[in-house]
């Protein structure tokens, strides 16, 4: 695990060194164990080009700890150079396959396998790799720069095209210290990032910066613009005839296969444990496989409705592993200003606080640590699928019922803070079921709601604003002319959209941040496509969720973390804002260079800020995502944090 970092320059001017040393130094978290810079100009190569390229590398050695696999890496006569960023975990089969061919090796790490299978495939190497990564790839010969990003964006890239430059990384901080990005905001990112709580791809926090989406390569040649090409997607269309029992007996034969090729190391590993079905399957499987005693960890906090410390204690005992909790407190906050600058851009994800710690404390034993990370998005596991299944079934009541005595009784019993509580859910899916399909979708997975935008946005902004909207993201994915099912839709839009910018996202930048390396057998792409070829019902069955799933697996858990409720990621953000964390809310929220953004009406940032810690109502998610948008203006925007 890495970070990469690149300047291509179409007019010839030297790539400066000291920008890449920089963006280097930006992300030595990244790659604490070596860094590495190549230079390359059009001198050098004695010929008429009009080229220049200067690629940067920090590595965190996990394969072939050795100075041979020192980066950026090139093949024999110097004309390819690769800086990667991720793990191949085929590699060994690839690496033999094309020994064969007669391709010479100066290592044993994957990511030399990648120069060699660029000079057999070309761009078509990545549809060979089984992994995660991002890469760059300089072919001399060709003067051609080949970007790649994984299938489901586990690794990031981001880049910028601009006055003849084109400059990556794999982190916002990082390009920006590249000198050649201008950080000017873009309006309709922050549109987006309220709806969702992070920015979907492509677009970034700045004007003229991009993410590349995940499954896609980017081309630049001389005197052409950079080409985007897809080279992958997840097909729902294509299903299988399968039984339950062959159904659940394959999916745990690819689960076992996928954890054990990310069992490959040269380093210590573990794995996240939290005691949910995916994360102790994964678990299960290690113990099974490993010669070793697996290392598990958990965290948890001192609120039991967001602890499930005892879960996961119960999976460590079955599979007598070297277990380690961590218990979260509110005054753990202070790592607040280094997540926002370790994400670069605006994130409202509250469990990336937790991920942070455990990642953290995981990293004291292990260099490497599997999750669980993609089994609900796979195989149906939030209640989001349930209630818009459910919302098609509700909308068959009578309207008369429907529309005065139903609102009328949720009003009634909806009244606790806890949005955990069944009423104010109750209530949430009530008001939800009157919305499009992507409204509805989004009013029950979103932040800030269209009704709340109206109410909190200054006329300024909602003008600069009004030609978009975010609800076009995963529109596309819920589409009915797709001839989708409705469950198959919805775990498209999340596997293309939620997963790889708000799950994965935080789990790069929080494990990176502590040089930790994860890996997520779920997303291993064989896997993936035989769970998008089952027939939705297998996943959600009646009232069960990932039902095949937990078919497979109930001979490896015990029942009781089987048939308990799904807990979440979550931390207990809203008493937070009540007690530790208001101080920090209100000298945020409600300072006068805060209210002078011109995003929001004074009045009513006040008002919600005041009502929610009176306990008026709950508006911890939306206050949340507030906060987290002025801190990052206050870090990379004010540069006063």
């Amino acid at each position: 695990m890495c970070g990469i970092a690149g300047i291509l320059n179409l007019k010839g001017e030297p790539v400066p060194k000291e920008a890449l040393e920089k963006m280097c130094r930006k992300m030595k978290h990244r790659g604490p164990d070596d860094e590495g810079i190549y230079i390359s100009n059009p001198k050098s190569r004695n010929r008429n080009s009009k080229l220049s390229l200067g690629l940067g590398h920090t590595r965190l050695s996990i394969i072939d700890l050795s100075i041979s696999a020192h980066q950026p890496m090139c093949n024999e006569d110097t004309t390819i150079w690769l800086s990667m960023n991720g793990e191949i975990y085929n590699y060994v089969e690839l690496s033999s396959d094309l020994k064969k061919k007669g391709h010479k090796f100066k290592s044993s790490s994957d990511a030399e396998v990648i120069i060699h299978l660029y000079e057999e495939l070309g761009k078509n190497c990545v549809k060979e790799l089984r992994g995660m990564f991002a890469f760059a790839i300089w072919d001399e010969r060709e003067e051609t720069l080949f970007l790649a990003r994984d299938r489901v964006g586990k690794k990031p890239l981001v880049y910028s095209f601009k006055n003849g430059n084109l400059t990556f990384a794999s982190e916002l901080a990082a390009l920006i210290e590249s000198g050649k990005v201008d950080k000017e905001t873009n309006k309709e990112a922050i549109h987006d990032y309220l709806s969702y709580g992070y920015i979907p791809a492509p677009l970034t926090i700045y004007e003229g910066v991009y993410k590349l989406p995940p499954g896609c390569t980017l081309t630049l040649k001389k005197d052409s613009d950079p080409i985007i090409e897809n080279y992958w997607n997840l097909d729902f269309s294509s299903k299988i005839k399968i039984s339950e029992e062959d159904a659940a007996d394959e999916l745990l034969h690819r689960l076992k296969s996928a954890v054990k090729m990310r069992l490959r190391s040269d380093v210590p590993l573990g794995a996240f444990l939290s005691g949910g079905i995916d994360s102790s399957a994964v678990v299960a499987l290690m113990s099974e496989l490993s010669e070793s005693k697996i290392k598990t960890f958990s965290i948890g906090f001192d609120d039991s409705n967001y602890n499930e410390l005892a879960h996961a204690k119960r999976v460590s005992e079955k599979y007598d592993t070297d277990h380690h909790e961590f218990v979260v407190k509110p005054k753990a906050l202070d790592i607040l200003p280094l997540l926002v600058e370790r994400y670069g851009e605006p994130y409202a994800d509250s469990s990336a606080i937790p991920t942070y710690y455990v990642s953290q404390q995981t990293k004291q034993f292990v260099t490497v640590a599997l999750n669980g990370d993609g089994a609900d998005e796979l195989f149906g596991g939030y209640e989001r699928y349930q209630a818009v299944l459910l919302s098609n079934i509700y909308k068959k009541i009578p309207a008369l019922i429907r529309n005065n005595m139903i609102p009328g009784i949720t009003n009634l019993f909806s009244r606790s803070l806890d949005p955990k509580n069944r009423f104010v859910r109750i209530k949430r899916f009530v008001d939800g079921t009157s919305f499009p399909l992507s409204q509805r979708y989004l009013y029950w997975s979103g932040i800030i709601s269209d009704e709340l935008k109206n109410v909190i946005y200054t006329n300024e902004f909602t003008e600069r604003v009004s030609h978009s909207n975010p609800s076009r993201v995963i529109s596309k994915y819920l589409n009915p002319s797709s001839n989708l099912k409705l469950l198959d839709s919805l775990l498209l839009a999340d596997t293309m959209n939620y997963l790889p910018n708000d799950l994965l996202a935080k789990v790069d930048i929080a494990s990176m941040a502590n040089s930790l390396e994860c890996r997520s057998p779920f997303l291993d792409h064989p896997l993936m496509e035989f769970a998008a070829s089952l027939p939705p019902e297998l996943k959600i069955k009646g009232l069960v969720k990932k039902y095949v799933l937990k078919k497979a697996v109930s001979k490896l858990i015990p029942k009781e973390n089987i048939c308990r409720k799904k807990m979440g990621f979550g931390v207990p953000i809203g008493r937070w804002l009540r007690g530790e964390l208001k101080p920090l809310l209100r000298e945020t929220l409600l300072s006068s260079v805060s209210l002078q953004r011109e995003y929001f009406k004074p009045g009513v940032v006040a008002n919600l800020v005041e009502d929610h810690i009176r306990g008026v109502k709950d508006y911890s998610s939306q206050l949340w995502a507030l906060l987290m948008l002025e801190l990052w203006h206050l870090k990379f925007i004010d540069k006063s944090i």
